[in-house]
């Protein structure tokens, strides 16, 4: 394996071993920290393709990199694994879950991490067969849904070393990004009150219910007075147990978003007050569980426009008319208004105009389409986020879903364990795939996107959001006893 083309071919004749995994890990979908299966059965495959497994980063017991080859320059390509609770679907375009209220991989993490494994193994050995010298790592990076795994990794230095990074995350179109996503800080409310009977003695309670119904009050007001790229939204995860008890004990859960984390350590304490605020009208107390955060993205252009240029000269993913008839019906479940969106939001140049009216009859969209996103700020958040502070990165998407299909919903499950998702991983694959070898090849490559990274970065060094104090959950693993 000596070109790109050699990359390219090894990529189709093995596809169908990453497609096993991709399933199996659709087929067992695991919620954050509690990835056990899904991060072994690629532990287990990148052994047997060679790699140097690593678990137990940055104190997760689903956290591993896997590392072959020696010396620079150190290539690193990300992976993700978790599910997302509640979103269990059959490999069908109606909605039927195959286990009502369980889990299912309704953001696509069973293609984004396989997509990764298998450019990192596709790189190993075309390093290995030209003798090319350098490392190649893929991250196991567990937790992404809740936005912090990649940064307790980074917090113990796992990417500290590495000269760029590639990531890729699944969805309806192919193409770069060159915009940015926010931060988040993952923080839970506790209030501590005083029980008493709620109809014969509710003056001698102390409700910490009350507190935090006034905490979300409060902060339902404080939505009016932040910038546009903030985000505050919660979630009561206890309010009590019975009625006619006041409660002694209250829980809410609180995701704060923001882009730049000086404006994030602004609205945290604002919301702080609030909270302080809510416990002293109630005469309850108030404390504070911090579980997580991650910092903002950032897009590093050079490594995107590379692998623009790698994803053209792949051409367009080809999809059959069975999974476009898929797709067409997938679309039909859900408000036609999100596919005329879709298109609406389509800024394409003047020499791509015509590609407007030939993707306005297509559920799934195979062509590439260049970055349309510069300058923008998505109030969606990701972890991949630390890690672009610390090496260049770009991240890119592929189309392993139908157009107009929502995020985080039963029917991107529906997609990515079909044909539909295999085509998109694969097409991720080998854009990442060649534009590293592309990188491992030609030093100029990577002197221009260190080049860009570090004048983005000089002012802005990272600051890793989790206090050191803050450890991650632990669970006890039955893949790897006593772990």
């Amino acid at each position: 394996m000596k070109t790109k083309q050699d990359i390219i071919n090894w990529l189709d004749e093995n596809q169908q071993a990453f497609n096993q995994i991709a399933d199996f890990i659709w087929e067992h979908p695991e919620t954050a920290y509690k990835e056990f299966k899904s991060s072994k059965i690629q532990a287990d495959a990148l052994e047997k393709y060679g790699f140097n497994v690593t678990w137990d980063i940055g104190g997760i017991n689903t956290a591993f990199v896997a590392e072959w080859g020696e010396g620079k320059p150190i290539f690193g390509f990300l992976g993700e694994f978790d599910a997302l609770a509640g979103l269990s679907q059959k490999k069908q375009p109606e909605q039927e879950p195959i286990i009502p209220g369980g889990p299912g991989h309704g953001c696509g993490h069973n293609l984004l991490g396989t997509g990764g494994l298998a450019a990192a193994v596709a790189i190993r050995y075309w390093l290995e067969s030209t003798g090319t010298k350098g490392t190649v790592r893929y991250y196991g990076c567990p937790a992404e849904e809740i936005l912090s795994g990649k940064t307790f990794m980074a917090r113990a230095g796992a990417f500290d070393d590495l000269d760029a990074a590639f990531n890729y995350h699944p969805g309806a179109a192919n193409g770069v990004s060159l915009g940015s996503m926010v931060g988040l800080t993952d923080i839970k409310f506790r209030f501590h009150g005083r029980t008493s009977h709620a109809g014969g003695a509710p003056h001698l309670g102390r409700s910490a219910l009350d507190a935090v119904e006034l905490m979300n009050v409060g902060v339902n007001y404080l939505r009016e007075h932040v910038t546009s790229n903030v985000r505050l939204h919660y979630a009561i995860t206890h309010g009590g147990d019975l009625p006619n008890v006041v409660p002694a004990e209250a829980e809410v859960w609180y995701f704060i978003r923001a882009h730049k984390p000086d404006e994030m350590d602004e609205v945290v304490n604002r919301v702080r007050k609030i909270a302080d605020g809510a416990a002293m009208m109630t005469e309850t107390t108030v404390e504070e569980i911090f579980q997580g955060a991650c910092t903002y993205t950032r897009n590093n252009h050079y490594m995107a426009d590379l692998q623009y240029e790698v994803m053209q000269s792949l051409g367009p993913i080809e999809f059959t008319q069975e999974e476009m008839e898929y797709g067409r019906k997938l679309i039909q479940a859900f408000p036609p208004a999100h596919f005329e969106r879709a298109l609406e939001e389509l800024k394409l140049p003047e020499d791509l105009a015509y590609l407007k009216d030939d993707l306005k009859d297509k559920p799934l969209w195979g062509a590439n389409l260049p970055a349309m996103d510069q300058g923008e700020i998505y109030t969606g958040s990701t972890d991949v986020g630390d890690v672009s502070q610390i090496t260049p990165l770009a991240m890119i998407h592929t189309s392993c879903w139908p157009v107009a299909v929502p995020g985080h919903s039963w029917g991107v499950v529906a997609g990515c364990g079909t044909s539909i998702g295999h085509k998109g991983m694969l097409h991720a694959a080998k854009t990442m795939a060649v534009a590293s070898m592309e990188m491992y090849i030609d030093p100029e490559h990577l002197a221009k996107a260190r080049q860009e990274f570090e004048e983005s970065t000089r002012d802005q060094p990272y600051r890793c959001p989790i206090p050191d104090y803050v450890q991650p959950p632990h669970y006890p693993n039955p893949e790897r006893p006593g772990k």
